[in-house]
């Protein structure tokens, strides 16, 4: 089954005016790389309202270069790095996609999981809705375009009472940019103001990477439009908040701020915890890099016993577990870690891991 519920891609969006958005939309996924490996693409509108899209398989830096960044201009853009949440690994499925309707074009870009795309792609299809991909994002992008409502914002209400699961959008049109978090907040969305411009993305780290001055995590429900008039906030549906822990425990970078706490800092607290609770003599304490490494110095600094490393990562690479096949996962598993095994023989060793999900 390739369309199994996994979801965690990275978003930006930006307004830079008098300058090419585009290079800022780069930097923000570029930093966003370790939500998503297989793909990556940046769209934008320029000031004549021509459209302009750039995507393609595999990281950021190997998809773009110089000549593709200075032939995606505009004031306006978005960015998607993508870690597949249903469909094929495809250039088709890659990000941002661009749909048409009766209010025009536009681009979006998507992290998370529609769970009813199966219903929704059936009704767009009566509709005469012809399908190019088998990803729920797409599903999403069209249900956005046919959307009721005289403003963006109202449309994009109309799609918040029909899409049902996960969702944290940049929204791409010929005059603005949209911020969009489900009404539960499942996946993170913040803003920042860059000089007169202003960056979204899925995560603080975005921001810091391009300069852009953290103003607020967006809240679940909460429509951010950014463009030449400045911005503007918009309150649509509101549930229950119901933020994943994953991203506490493993996806987010430890840089991230989530819900106005440095992720480091509750990685850390959590290993804490974990001794409190768990109680193992041990002549030192481990863990697997590198998510899991706040984790294991809380635990350390909690248990008293001391941390060192002893296992070595081969920094050429990636996340093993947004690898697209269990294959591919195993493969790239085994050139992964070297031990130290200075460090561990004879030694009684507590190993923290935080990503044990296969």
């Amino acid at each position: 089954m390739e369309d199994q519920i996994h979801d965690a891609c990275g978003v930006v969006g930006v307004y830079r005016p008098q300058a090419e958005a585009s290079r800022i939309a780069f930097f923000g996924i570029f930093s966003l790389q370790h939500r998503g490996q297989e793909s990556a693409g940046i769209a934008t509108f320029d000031g004549s309202h021509r459209e302009h899209l750039y995507r393609g398989n595999g990281l950021v830096a190997s998809v773009f270069n110089e000549y593709d960044l200075e032939n995606l201009p505009g004031e306006l853009a978005i960015g998607h790095t993508r870690y597949s949440t249903t469909g094929i690994t495809s250039v088709e499925n890659a990000q941002p996609i661009r749909v048409s309707g009766p209010h025009g074009t536009i681009f979006v870009a998507h992290n998370g999981n529609i769970v009813n795309s199966v219903v929704l792609r059936k009704e767009l299809g009566e509709k005469g809705v012809k399908f190019t991909t088998t990803s729920d994002s797409e599903v999403a992008a069209y249900l956005l375009a046919y959307s009721p409502g005289l403003t963006w914002e109202e449309r994009i209400k109309s799609f918040m009472t029909r899409a049902q699961g996960a969702y944290s959008l940049t929204i791409l049109t010929n005059e603005a940019v949209y911020g969009v978090r489900d009404p539960h907040g499942f996946r993170p969305l913040c803003y920042g103001e860059l000089d007169d411009g202003w960056v979204i993305a899925s995560e603080t780290c975005a921001l810091d990477n391009v300069g852009s001055s953290l103003v607020k995590e967006i809240e679940p429900g909460e429509i951010v439009k950014i463009n030449s008039e400045g911005i503007a906030i918009t309150q649509g549906t509101v549930k229950k908040t119901q933020l994943c822990i994953f991203e506490n425990i493993y996806f987010s970078r430890p840089d991230s701020i989530l819900n106005g706490e440095q992720v480091y800092s509750t990685r850390e607290r959590m290993g804490a915890q974990l001794f409190r609770e768990s109680h193992v003599p041990a002549d030192l304490v481990t863990a697997i890099p590198d998510s899991a490494i706040p984790a294991g110095i809380g635990y350390a600094n909690e248990a008293g016993i001391p941390y060192k490393e002893t296992l070595i990562k081969n920094r050429n690479s990636g996340r093993t577990f947004i690898e697209p096949t269990q294959f591919l996962r195993d493969e790239a598993v085994r050139g992964k870690f070297t031990p130290l095994l200075k460090n561990i023989k004879g030694q009684r060793v507590i190993l923290i891991d935080d990503s044990i999900v296969r």
